[in-house]
């Protein structure tokens, strides 16, 4: 049976499924508003990051992306320019494809092929008009035909190097590839046929299965879909892209993507081969435990034991005993021998978490095993060698606390040997949707949950949320919103943040005239029902009723809030009387 819909129902079901991005609280297929473009899109402009739902963004001008263009058809070439654009836009067109397939996981997005052309739509790069769409979903086959009405990409090649003899859209053609490949399940090339960089008046483009484009053509090659059998030049080695590692079982994750989170783990692969004393620092919750983990599956002594200790949580006459062993008869109730922690790590990793908050002469005991590696139990005369690697973390400046008298400055500088910040996660931002699938899916599995994600104001939330618990407070918001929501539902904010959370109540988003501004979110609620509202949010309320005409069903849909939500909070603010009901 052949999957073909109208020419006029795939463009209209294709705008809805981009328009609406992560908003999949609207219906599918629904004919997509202004608003619903405007909504996926979130400006975190104290971070200076964009998010398309939870895919970070750039703004960039299109001038500039015609001098990179410039630059490196300069510097390699016409045919490796071609090449290397065509990738970039496949991989993009990749990307936007896996959000939708994220946000539908359990639909059927065969309608959203015609989109694939029209994704440049949302980023300013073309005017797309379908000319002819159909594929058949059972034999495999794809047949798309597509105008480009004022290419930015053919603007810029004119620009710099006059008409061409050959199409230019290169990086426009790759994305409508890469998007239609991923939902298609089958490689689709899309080829300009007519394009404005060569003389034409618009750009029309067609896309068509691999296999049915000629065996040599040169896409298969460079987007690694095929490759030609006669002999291609050789290219110099590049470093591997990195991949992002599966996530651990546990509740923590050292993963991600992040700039800053890269540079943490470029050190720990430094240290990692080596026996160096490694000392981390970072806020409490940024995973320091973890990293250590990490560093400790990383080095040579995987195979050996990893002793993780809370120093904080051992009573200062302990510390001793518990570090070092006792011996039979040392003390009162010592009615066997035992080995402490430094002789069970033997062979292996030994973490020291919250270091700063052992006592002074405490520390003095530790400074004497970890400069000689040698131990005594208590109540022993016997000293024993210990094979250990030492690593210590600590959520407060040791710097500061030597200069404050309160940590030794010996001990500082035998731990400080191979020194690793952990960034906080408010400086890795981009972790946080890696973040947020990880939990959601551990914390849904552990209390027999089925829940569709979050919602777009949650996701929204999330990523603009300063966390000064870090990725612990990321894992309990995640699991509190898992418990709250009801199954076969998504998350929203109201399940997420019960009010005694510092999150701003206000976004940055696009209005409907294209200018950046603010609109409120939905009100956190504590469990008993209170919170406190600030004068913006009130003249927020008021300013929606009179755009309204005092409609309070309509006055609470724009603020993405129930009718009930809102007449109570009206109520609670004394702003009711007089209010239409209707």
């Amino acid at each position: 049976m052949k999957n073909r819909i109208s020419l006029a129902e795939a463009s209209r079901r294709a705008q809805g499924i981009l328009a609406r991005g992560a908003s999949s609280e609207l219906e599918t297929g629904a004919p997509p508003t202004l608003a619903d473009l405007t909504e996926a899109l979130h400006f975190a402009l104290g971070d200076g990051r964009i998010w398309l739902n939870d895919q970070r963004m750039l703004l960039i001008q299109s001038v500039v992306l015609g001098r990179i263009r410039a630059e490196i058809i300069d510097a390699f070439g016409m045919e490796t320019a071609r090449a290397m654009f065509m990738r970039i836009g496949y991989f993009e067109g990749m990307r936007l494809a896996e959000l939708i397939q994220k946000r539908w996981p359990e639909e059927d997005l065969t309608h959203a092929l015609a989109a694939g052309p029209r994704v440049h739509t949302l980023e300013g790069f073309v005017k797309v008009t379908t000319k002819h769409f159909e594929f058949d979903r059972d034999r495999g086959t794809y047949w798309g035909e597509f105008f480009w009405d004022d290419s930015s990409e053919a603007g810029e090649h004119l620009a710099n190097y006059g008409v061409s003899t050959e199409p230019v859209c290169w990086l426009q053609t790759g994305v409508p590839s890469g998007y239609t490949t991923r939902l298609f399940g089958k490689p689709v090339i899309f080829r300009e046929v007519e394009c404005m960089g060569m003389g034409a008046s618009r750009c029309r483009v067609i896309g068509k299965n691999a296999e049915a484009w000629e065996d040599d053509a040169p896409e298969l090659e460079w987007l690694g879909l095929k490759w030609r059998s006669h002999p291609v030049r050789t290219k110099p080695a590049r470093r591997a892209e990195p991949e992002v590692p599966e996530p651990a079982v546990g509740d923590s994750v050292a993963v991600g993507t992040s700039a800053a989170f890269v540079r943490t783990r470029h050190l720990l692969e430094k240290v990692a081969a080596t026996d160096a004393t490694v000392l981390f620092s970072g806020e409490s919750g940024v995973g320091k435990e973890m990293f250590s983990s990490q560093l400790h599956e990383m080095s040579a002594r995987a195979n050996g034991p990893f002793i993780a200790i809370n120093c904080a949580a051992i009573p200062e006459n302990l510390v001793e005993s518990e570090l070092f062993g006792v011996e039979k008869g040392a003390f009162t109730g010592a009615v066997s021998s035992r080995a402490g922690y430094f002789e069970r790590a033997s062979g292996g990793t030994l973490f020291l978490d919250e270091i700063a908050s052992l006592g002074y002469a405490a520390q003095g005991k530790l400074l004497r095993a970890v400069q000689e590696r040698k131990i005594e139990r208590v109540g022993g005369a016997r000293v024993i060698p210990v094979d250990v690697r030492i690593v210590a973390a600590s959520n407060v400046d040791l710097a500061k606390e030597v200069q404050a008298g309160r940590f030794r400055e010996d001990l500082y500088f035998r731990l400080c040997v191979f020194p690793i910040a952990i960034p906080p996660l408010r400086e890795r931002r981009d972790d946080i949707p890696l973040l947020m699938a990880h939990f959601l899916k551990l914390y849904c599995e552990r209390h027999r949950k089925n829940l569709l994600g979050f919602s777009r104001r949650a996701t929204g939330a999330l990523l603009r949320y300063d966390y000064p618990g870090n990725i612990r407070e990321l894992q309990n918001l995640v699991e509190r919103g898992v418990v709250y929501a009801d199954d076969s539902s998504m998350i929203d904010v109201i399940h997420l943040f019960i009010g005694a959370e510092p999150m701003s109540p206000f976004t940055v988003t696009l209005s409907h005239e294209g200018r950046l501004a603010t609109e409120p979110m939905a009100p956190a609620l504590d469990q008993s029902g209170d919170t406190d509202f600030s004068a913006i949010e009130k003249k927020a309320y008021l300013g929606a009723l009179e755009r309204h005409g005092n409609n309070i069903s309509a006055a609470a849909r724009s603020l993405k809030l129930s009718r009930a939500a809102f007449e109570y909070r009206l109520k609670k603010l004394g702003l009711m009387p007089g209010r239409s009901e209707r």
